[in-house]
């Protein structure tokens, strides 16, 4: 099966449901998500246990075991433009079969692809991307589904959450209807299918980068 995975490194990804993948131990998947987490987290689990048979992503710096699988050919991988893998996943969830970008023109990226000129400009042929399953991690949600995000952890959950068969969200926070201003409602909760509440949220840092202290100079 296909599953999207939300979340962009370490931030916003739905941890808890990636583990529920794992204990599974479905394999054979196909992963779209921009990146495949690390060795020790997140999606990275799924490659330790050789769950994944392909990885649609836009990433793939801070997982060496990931890495060691694509360079031995265990893994496939269909690297995309960050901006690109997107708008693929935006245009499956609006129902857009394909569409057109100058992104990758003239590189490998386009290789195999369909062409088109418009304004005196070529563009690439990009296909929408659609899942049977999509993991999605949120801030806060009621109780039908509608789904609010918190600042970066925003980031790939909601275009991914419109565009699967089925999508299952992890909540941090769960409350009843009425309680969301509309107006703070990011995803819809049509989109949604199951909630699963947190009972705690481990929030890890990829890389963490702290100012040097200043040198103190005694006197």
């Amino acid at each position: 099966m296909t599953i999207m995975s939300g979340g962009f490194g370490l931030c916003g990804i739905p941890a808890v449901l990636i583990d529920a993948v794992l204990e599974s131990g479905v394999r054979g998947l196909t992963i779209i998500s921009n990146n495949p987490g690390t060795e020790s987290m997140g999606l990275g689990k799924l490659f330790k246990t050789r769950q994944v048979r392909k990885l649609v992503c836009s990433y793939a710096g801070e997982n060496a075991e990931f890495a060691r699988q694509y360079m031995a050919g265990e893994v496939e991988v269909e690297f995309n433009p960050q901006g690109t893998l997107a708008e693929r996943i935006r245009a499956g969830g609006a129902g857009i079969p394909a569409f057109y970008t100058r992104t990758g023109v003239g590189t490998v990226i386009a290789e195999g692809k369909p062409l088109a000129e418009f304004d005196g400009k070529l563009y690439v042929q990009e296909r929408g991307l659609k899942a049977d399953l999509a993991l999605v991690h949120a801030w806060k949600a009621d109780t039908e589904g509608n789904l609010v995000y918190r600042m970066t952890a925003r980031n790939f959950n909601p275009m991914m959450a419109s565009a699967a068969a089925l999508t299952v969200a992890e909540v941090e926070l769960l409350v009843e209807p009425g309680e969301i201003d509309p107006d703070h409602i990011v995803t819809p909760g049509i989109f949604v299918d199951r909630l699963v509440l947190l009972d705690n949220v481990d929030k890890h840092i990829e890389q963490r980068t702290v100012r040097r202290r200043a040198a103190v100079v005694e006197e």
